[in-house]
């Protein structure tokens, strides 16, 4: 199945990427955060899997964490579960597994011998991504030290919201100023969301422009 699949990778995984990012403008909140968010989150991992299906390794290794996240979720519902530890444990699997995904876009991005659709997804995707990654840092960095960044609801289910919402005005370079990181570990890893954004632009995305400009031209001479 994965391997029928492998060739659409790109499309599955930025259309179910930008569901997860962009779900809640269509769907009331209460819903979106307890059901539609997890299931779509779930979606894009499987997703992500794709990339590695042609290496079995990565792939079953992807597998395996993904099966982590699914049993830490699923303790955490279990009355009398340490909140913090299955908190750390889903956070750090997650960013280990996005971050293994996110490489396996750059290196197919990067090693494409010509620009087409199915590139420009990737390279949108893996920026995309990127965000998430600065996410399950800022969230762990939040419940390893509670209160690392001011501004943030008291509301623990509120709380992951705004961090993405945090970890992409950062990764853009925005900087509203409504969530404001206070530690030192916090602010260390607002600079490495903002300098992720700006390396992956002018490395990644300029050797992509490059090709399709050269491709462009060998086109237009033949």
């Amino acid at each position: 199945m994965f391997d029928k699949l492998y060739p659409y990778r790109f499309k599955i995984f930025f259309f179910s990427q930008v569901s997860l990012l962009f779900s809640s403008l269509a769907v009331p909140a209460a819903l979106h955060q307890a059901v539609v968010s997890p299931v779509l989150l779930f979606i894009n991992l499987g997703a992500g899997i794709l990339f590695t299906a042609r290496k079995k390794k990565v792939f079953w290794f992807l597998v395996v964490l993904l099966s982590v996240v699914i049993i830490s979720i699923t303790f955490s519902l279990v009355e009398g579960m340490d909140k913090r530890t299955s908190d750390f444990v889903r956070m750090g699997v997650a960013l280990l597994f996005y971050t293994i995904v996110s490489l396996e876009i750059f290196r197919q991005v990067w090693g494409a011998v010509s620009v087409n659709e199915n590139i420009i997804l990737g390279l949108i995707s893996g920026y995309l991504s990127l965000g998430l990654i600065g996410f399950f840092i800022c969230s762990s960095v939040e419940v390893a030290e509670p209160g690392a960044f001011n501004g943030l609801s008291a509301d623990p289910d509120l709380r992951g919201i705004e961090l993405n919402y945090y970890s992409y005005v950062t990764l853009l370079t925005i900087g509203y100023g409504d969530i404001v990181p206070l530690t030192n570990l916090a602010r260390t890893t607002s600079v490495l969301i903002g300098l992720m954004g700006q390396m992956y632009i002018v490395i990644i995305t300029a050797v992509v422009v490059g090709k399709y400009i050269n491709q462009s031209a060998t086109e237009v001479r033949e």
